[in-house]
């Protein structure tokens, strides 16, 4: 077993594809495994399901639903079954819309009215849980940075010359998305 000396943290090495344990150093010197820390960041589904009320779990619904393909066959079976009847399928007396189907114009308007509003509904949420994730992963990111350069520095490497380097090769990776949209436009 290879330990590496990080500040006063070792780090055991093993195989190949093993993960690094954090080691700590007896006062003899001997390696004792470090209490694992817990970092628990919040998981977007959870602060948005915090958020939820009924009423958006009512509209969550309605937009499965309305999204699915059972809704167009229930829907292909209602108007087959409206147009039939109001035909005069099943007798005269039957027909109470008949053509050109007034009653069922009105009702498959306020139907789509209602169901553009609970899609609006829907999408609103998803923005703002987008915004959630982002401020999310804005925060894992600069968690990760601050980590980077406090390890960095414990190996001596110099930040500013890092920073560097990731500058360069952001500029070349651009420099190349560019070349290559400006040869598939061409």
């Amino acid at each position: 077993m290879r330990l590496r000396h990080v500040s006063r943290v070792f780090v055991r090495a093993g195989r190949p594809g093993e993960q690094y344990v954090p080691m700590s150093a007896h006062r003899d010197g001997s390696p004792s495994p470090l209490p694992h820390p817990v970092i628990r960041l919040p998981h977007e589904q959870e602060i948005f399901a915090r958020r939820r009320g009924l009423q958006d779990h009512v509209a969550d619904r309605i937009t499965a639903f309305a999204g699915s393909m059972v809704f167009v066959y229930v829907h292909i079976v209602w108007f087959t079954g409206w147009i039939l009847v109001n035909e005069g399928l099943f007798g005269q007396s039957a027909v109470f819309d008949p053509f050109p189907f007034g009653l069922l114009t009105m009702i498959v308007s306020l139907e789509a009215i209602f169901l553009s509003t609970f899609v609006m509904v829907s999408q609103n949420r998803q923005a703002a849980r987008d915004n959630v994730r982002a401020d999310l992963d804005f925060e894992t990111n600069v968690r990760s940075e601050v980590w980077s350069v406090h390890i960095g520095r414990a190996l001596g490497l110099d930040p500013e010359e890092v920073e560097q380097q990731v500058r360069m090769f952001i500029a070349q990776s651009r420099e190349r998305i560019d070349d290559q949209s400006g040869h598939s436009k061409g």
